[in-house]
């Protein structure tokens, strides 16, 4: 016979595997668990809205709904993936900073690859590999292309049935603190005003809890530029860029190193006339002509520009430019959110935000996923969906909110110290997997694969390297392989 207890944490087992097979949840089984259990806290569901059907609110729906809550999803888009679906509609705004403008929900350009392996890309028990049976037009490369990162999301979204939770075509106009309660200590609930199929259908409702997974790739951040006001040239942000062409016998300054900096870099210098790309992050020198390109060049950061047309170099070149490409990545913009100053951006940090998910204000019922960058982002989401959806229902206890904001200060004092500016707060980088590690052991699940760790190490070290052949040449094979041991047991 089980102990209370372990009876409690087997029916739990059977109710999580019965959710993870798409069945309904059962409120029968959950009462059926508290009776025989009258010591221990129940287990509680709670009415959730999540903002955004990308990668992370996809992951953020499985996970709730295994957690035995009740889930609705906000998708502005008639289809899910968010920032991967591709289109050619660019913003009449170049550099996207018309607040009235008509904002696309997308910045992948037409040649994009993953700057990743699939085998670290993937969901943790959902690998990313080719399916059978699944169209021949599938890229099977390790490095695939943008369409082939939508086809596995749309896969991930068929599989877990997740689509019967979302609502296309809506845009959440609104979120804030509703008056009402139901009277449970500490909890409090949202009010959220969507509109449905361009306003046709206006909704105001009423959920216990809001998960923010509305990305970060569409509200540029600029380069400061000195004179840039009476520049003649044109501006633009890589939001705005999709295809080479247009660039054709021009001469083009990109400024930034980062992933979009170099892709677009080279996939501009088979048009233009000359290609130059400026980094802050480069000695006051720098000048120096990329191999394999005859029009290609690196450079420090713009001093200034003038009138006549012409950008100068803090290594003291002076170029007449056509065009400034702003490769400066985003800011986190949440417009439709309302916390009556719990929740800030500020030099794109947001916060305070514990472990960067939960405001300690409004926890647990405001939560955010996809906060950190410089990640492999879709395993971080789904661990912090788990431990969201934990947190949510009870199983899984967050320090006291005093306790929470200690952490935060003590973090922010830290990032101070070490002179990492406030705008870098949510970088990880090497970080992440201690972080992750932290997620998994909070939600009682195994830690990070050591061959997603060093796959990915492997490969920051190789596209330094060799920038031009990285996705195409590797030396990681044994990885590879531990990778699809690890997939047999998800895979058939």
């Amino acid at each position: 016979m089980l102990y209370r207890k372990e009876y409690l944490w087997f029916m739990m087992i059977l109710w999580a595997r019965s959710l993870s097979e798409g069945l309904k949840y059962s409120p029968s089984l959950r009462n059926l668990v508290n009776t025989m259990t009258p010591s221990l806290s129940p287990i509680r569901s709670h009415h959730v809205a999540v903002i955004g059907a990308g990668a992370a609110g996809l992951v953020a729906a499985r996970e709730l709904r295994r957690e035995g809550h009740s889930v609705v999803v906000f998708e502005r888009q008639n289809q899910v993936g968010g920032t991967w679906i591709y289109t050619d509609h660019v913003e009449p705004d170049p550099l996207s900073v018309d607040p009235t403008r008509p904002v696309v929900h997308s910045s992948v350009y037409g040649s994009l690859r993953t700057n990743l392996p699939r085998e670290c890309m993937g969901y943790r028990d959902f690998p990313f590999v080719i399916r059978s049976g699944v169209s021949e037009s599938r890229d099977p490369r390790r490095f695939p292309s943008h369409s082939e990162v939508l086809a596995y999301l749309q896969d991930f979204a068929k599989e877990f049935r997740i689509e019967e939770m979302i609502r296309f075509e809506t845009a959440v106009e609104r979120v804030a603190p509703a008056e009402e309660s139901d009277g449970e200590a500490g909890k409090m609930k949202w009010r959220i005003e969507s509109t449905e199929k361009e306003e046709k259908l206006r909704r105001d409702e009423i959920y216990d809890a809001v998960v923010v997974c509305n990305g970060h790739y569409i509200e540029p951040r600029l380069a400061e530029i000195p004179g840039i006001s009476s520049w003649p040239g044109k501006e633009m942000h890589s939001h705005n860029y999709r295809i080479p062409e247009p660039f054709k016998d021009q001469v083009v300054v990109l400024i930034g190193n980062s992933a979009s900096a170099v892709d677009i870099s080279r996939d501009i210098a088979g048009f233009a006339k000359e290609v130059h790309v400026a980094c802050r992050s480069n000695a006051a020198d720098t000048f120096i002509k990329q191999s394999s390109y005859s029009n290609l060049w690196m450079h420090s950061m713009i001093e200034r520009v003038h009138e006549d047309g012409s950008v100068v170099f803090q290594n003291g070149k002076t170029i007449l430019v056509d065009v400034i490409m702003h490769c400066t990545g985003y800011k986190y913009h949440f417009p439709f959110l309302e916390t009556n100053g719990s929740v800030t951006v500020e030099d794109n940090r947001v916060g305070p935000l514990y472990k960067d998910v939960f405001p300690p204000a409004l926890a647990p019922w405001l939560s955010f996923i996809g906060i950190p960058w410089k990640v492999v982002p879709f395993p971080l989401f789904e661990l912090q969906s788990k431990w969201i959806a934990g947190v949510l229902s009870g199983r899984i206890t967050l320090p006291a909110k005093e306790d929470m904001m200690k952490d935060i200060e003590s973090f922010y004092s830290t990032l101070e110290a070490q002179g990492i500016p406030k705008r870098y707060t949510h970088q990880m980088g090497v970080a992440q997997f201690e972080y992750n590690d932290w997620l998994a052991s909070q939600c009682g699940c195994s830690g990070t694969e050591e061959w997603r760790k060093e796959m990915y190490l492997t490969t920051g070290v190789r596209k330094r390297e060799y920038p031009e052949t990285y996705r195409d040449k590797w030396e990681d094979h044994h990885l590879v392989s531990q990778a699809y041991q690890d997939f047999s047991l998800y895979t058939h």
